[in-house]
């Protein structure tokens, strides 16, 4: 697959980066004291719900999730001539924009400066998403030899017991990618399982995550009232995943600033969904701030 050049909608953000590469290499506390950083706490709680999608596309990929207190991120990949690049298609993609560069590089900084983990004094490990756009057999192999370059940053399965590191790698995206990774005793990165993955025979050690459209699962988008089969819907889910060891994720929620993303966000967190899927750091963060110690609703 050859590389195309840059195109036209990508050229700020490719400046914005090269401009700004020492801060995104840099230790936390560098990259907290960055412009984009100022009048922020350097650091910030984190908020064990908050999920970035489409982290990269924002003007410091990690880092603005990060200064947020998120404690997922997302990246989406595509294998060119040999390397991972990120971007969620491939009009966007960019040779400069590497896995390694963006992420795989920073996080092992950010792990050396926080003595062991993304969030200082936080010991759970960050979910880094790598969704796989296209040729999922190749581009999991490929991805399975840049994070052995790794191993001690990433949490790993070692003949059916899983050992915790200070980031958890989880494949989604191209379904190609699952039988390589189920072939494996020994790996990196977990896979990011279906509703359908519930009750059978695979084991949390392999899809600790399960992930769903919204869209495709509930009929809701927030206005009005939750319609009772929907929520109860719902709340047999997400226990039924958290039962298996799993957590659980929707994407695809309402995204627009309002009364409906808050509605929406406010039943999964109710329902004890893991992850809150946006776009928006600074939204989903002020809403889960806003409602630390708020009890669930019955």
């Amino acid at each position: 697959m050859a590389v195309p050049p840059a195109p036209t909608r990508r050229r700020a953000l490719t400046v914005t980066l090269a401009t700004a590469a020492a801060v995104i290499a840099a230790p936390a506390g560098v990259a907290a004291a960055s412009p984009a950083a100022v009048g922020r706490p350097s650091r910030p709680r984190p908020l064990r719900h908050a999920h970035a999608h489409n982290d990269y596309l924002h003007p410091r990929p990690l880092h603005d999730a990060l200064a947020h207190g998120f404690t997922s991120v997302e990246a989406d990949i595509f294998l060119v001539d040999g390397e991972l690049l990120v971007a969620h298609d491939p009009a966007g993609l960019d040779p400069s924009r590497t896995l390694a560069g963006l992420y795989l590089e920073p996080l092992r900084a950010l792990v050396r400066a926080g003595h062991g983990s993304v969030h200082p004094h936080h010991r759970r490990p960050l979910q880094l998403l790598i969704d796989i756009k296209a040729d999922g057999v190749a581009a999991y192999r490929e991805l399975d030899r840049q994070l052995s370059r790794y191993g001690s940053l990433f949490t790993r399965y070692h003949h059916g017991r899983v050992r915790p590191g200070a980031v958890t790698a989880v494949i989604s995206g191209d379904r190609a990618a699952r039988a390589p990774m189920e072939a494996q005793r020994t790996r990196l990165a977990f896979y990011d399982g279906r509703l359908d993955d519930l009750g059978t025979a695979s084991p949390a050690s392999f899809t600790p995550l399960i992930s769903a459209n919204w869209t495709q699962t509930f009929g809701w988008l927030g206005a009005g009232p939750f319609p009772r089969a929907e929520r109860d819907r719902l709340r047999t889910l997400v226990p039924a995943a958290h039962r298996e060891g799993r957590r659980i994720r929707f994407w695809a929620t309402p995204d627009l600033p309002g009364p409906e993303r808050e509605a929406v966000w406010s039943e999964l967190l109710a329902a004890g969904a893991d992850h809150l899927n946006t776009d928006d750091l600074a939204g989903l963060e002020r809403f889960l701030r806003a409602r630390r110690g708020v009890a669930p609703t019955p």
